[in-house]
């Protein structure tokens, strides 16, 4: 890293249950960065992580509410510096590139990089490549970008990134819920390929690919509804507006034709479902300005950030 350069750096560490991997983690960061501040959060592990870490040149912390999001949330809120890397404490991801991120970050000015993990690599669970896939075409998709690996927890970011975000994911939907408030207000940033190790033979992903996936999946709806809601209540006005014609037209023809209704429930149905339209309709348009408002209120936040 360009020594020049007068920039704090925290290197952010959550963890849980990561004794065989935090000392290597730790020690990798402290020799790519030897100038940064390492901080460990352990996550109530049950096993020695916390007393290893407490052994290590890094400032160690509890964070008592369980999951990643709620950890990420913590640092964020309690420590101070001009540019954050956030890493797991597997000792997965590449910490010799570190300096050349941190230089891009300046250089280019951006607010966060994201370290996108190498899919070919061995040690990238087959679940997690097609789950991180899919999950990143649909964020693409509804927000325009060309994320490819939106579950990557190696990121560098600005001070004003940070302490801009309103987050509320406490597992590990926090990955994807940075990355979307990050393209809904439109901030610079870019990913970059690192390589990606394989985790120890004793150390386990806390990962559920089924389980975690169905949140992650759930969250990312969330998310759409939250900051997309024209987008996302206009397509259920369309839907209910097309079972409303399609069921309701036979209806009409009937009663044209033998100047009466026959098929009563199919009438309520139809009828139901073009209410439902209107109001869907009414809904998208309403929250689309409290949307607008909001992102307005956060953009500004954003900026008075220095």
């Amino acid at each position: 890293m360009n020594e020049s350069i007068n920039q704090s750096i925290a290197i952010l560490i959550p963890c849980y249950n990561e004794e065989h991997s935090i000392s290597d983690t730790v020690l990798s960061f402290r020799s790519a960065l030897p100038l940064a501040k390492i901080y460990v959060y352990d996550n109530n592990s049950t096993d020695k992580t916390f007393e290893i870490a407490s052994k290590l040149d890094c400032i160690v912390r509890n964070e008592p509410k369980q999951g990643k999001g709620a950890v990420v949330r913590r640092m964020f809120a309690d420590i101070d510096a001009d540019i954050y890397i956030l890493v797991d404490g597997d000792n997965t991801y590449d910490a010799n590139i570190a300096p050349d991120l941190v230089n891009t970050l300046i250089q280019e000015n951006l607010d966060m990089i994201i370290g996108a993990r190498n899919r070919k690599s061995e040690s990238y669970p087959k679940g997690h490549i097609l789950g991180n896939k899919i999950f990143s075409k649909i964020i693409s998709y509804f927000f325009n970008s060309t994320i490819n690996d939106l579950f990557s927890g190696y990121r560098i970011m600005t001070k004003r990134f940070v302490k801009s975000l309103p987050l509320i994911s406490n597992g590990f939907e926090i990955e994807t819920e940075m990355t979307v408030l990050a393209l809904q207000l439109n901030m610079p940033i870019k990913e970059i390929p690192t390589n990606y190790s394989s985790r120890k033979e004793n150390s386990k992903s806390k990962l559920r690919t089924y389980r975690d996936g169905f949140k992650i999946l759930s969250f990312i709806f969330f998310l759409i509804r939250e900051q997309k809601p024209l987008l996302f209540f206009m397509t259920l006005s369309l839907l209910c507006t097309l079972f409303s014609l399609i069921t309701g037209t036979s209806v009409i023809f009937q009663y044209l034709k033998l100047g009466t209704v026959l098929k009563i429930s199919t009438a309520v149905f139809a009828t139901g479902m073009g209410i439902l339209a209107i109001l869907f309709f009414a809904i998208a348009l309403i929250l689309d300005s409290i949307s607008n408002a909001r992102k307005e209120l956060k953009r500004m936040n954003y900026l008075n950030i220095k």
